[in-house]
């Protein structure tokens, strides 16, 4: 080792054990990104079997394929919630670790089928509420906002189940996929459609109701989170009512906030009251002011050499 190497790494190592968000126990291990990864990838493919694997409709029929999958994945994820729960100090024991991991994998499991409804609802809402959309199929191939729904969905199980790190590892790996942002504490309901999606962003205290409809770069938040923890466990982000559409660059704000049943939400809004049931909320237009010099009027190309 080089002298200026082993300095430095003397240094991180003094550095580590002085920070307290470092574990120093060694039978404390992380959960497993790509292992998470894995299991959405199959949660994904189990749900909407045919679309993401070789699987023929033999298999599909009959229950072979999905019988094999969910065994796989309650075998991965019983691991990764034991992982999560000894890093948390959740559990006394490994023993203790283990039989709770199983309750909870077995448990995810077993609300998989309603799950799988929902997204199905989830489709429903994305094709019925597209008209780009060639085809059910397509929504489920391709859409973004779909991939992020179907994260959050399984993520908000064992968040509901207080497994620590996993579901936030999960809505986080959508996000990077996405960019959509959709906390694991948030409620949200039946029908659910986010379109083109990039920048959306859904708190964790978020409400959502039934057949709700955003566009790109909503941000359902907080109105200030500068008492930091002291927050935390407060409604503090928007509830949305059955049947609202919120367009895109809106922003609405606050626990208090309440965007009323079947009320539109018009682009690049932002919202700290409630709004009652069926408004329109609009911003008004700016106004345009256009100015065109007689010299650029003889060149039309000079418009626009700015």
């Amino acid at each position: 080792m080089n002298d200026f190497t082993k300095k430095s790494a003397l240094i991180m190592t003094d550095n580590y054990m002085a920070c307290e968000f470092f574990t120093k126990q060694q039978d404390k291990i992380l959960p497993d990104e790509k292992t998470i990864e894995q299991i959405i990838s199959d949660t994904r493919r189990v749900i909407f079997p045919g679309y993401f694997g070789d699987e023929s409709f033999a298999e599909i029929s009959t229950g072979i394929f999905e019988e094999g999958m969910l065994i796989t994945i309650y075998s991965m994820l019983k691991k990764q919630i034991k992982l999560a729960l000894l890093y948390k100090c959740r559990c006394n024991n490994i023993e203790e670790a283990e039989n709770l991991a199983a309750n909870y994998a077995k448990d995810f499991i077993e609300q998989l089928p309603d799950i799988q409804n929902i997204m199905f609802k989830d489709v429903e809402a994305g094709f019925a509420g597209d008209p780009a959309a060639k085809s059910k199929g397509e929504i489920i191939i391709s859409y973004p906002g779909l991939l992020a729904i179907l994260v959050y969905r399984i993520a908000h199980i064992l968040y509901k189940q207080n497994v620590p790190i996993l579901p936030r590892m999960m809505t986080e790996y959508a996000h990077g996929k996405t960019g959509i942002d959709i906390n694991p504490g948030a409620e949200i309901g039946e029908y659910f459609f986010i379109d083109h999606g990039t920048g959306v962003v859904i708190g964790e205290t978020t409400i959502i109701g039934n057949n709700v409809k955003i566009y790109q770069g909503v941000t359902l938040g907080a109105l200030s989170t500068r008492k930091g923890q002291a927050l935390s466990g407060i409604k503090r982000h928007p509830t949305i009512e059955d049947g609202v559409t919120i367009y895109s660059g809106s922003s609405i704000l606050g626990g208090d906030t309440v965007i009323g049943k079947g009320a539109i939400i018009g682009g690049s809004s932002f919202i700290t009251k409630s709004v009652p049931p069926y408004a329109k909320v609009v911003v008004k237009t700016p106004e345009h002011i256009m100015e065109i010099s007689e010299e650029n009027k003889k060149d039309e190309k000079k418009v626009w050499d700015f």
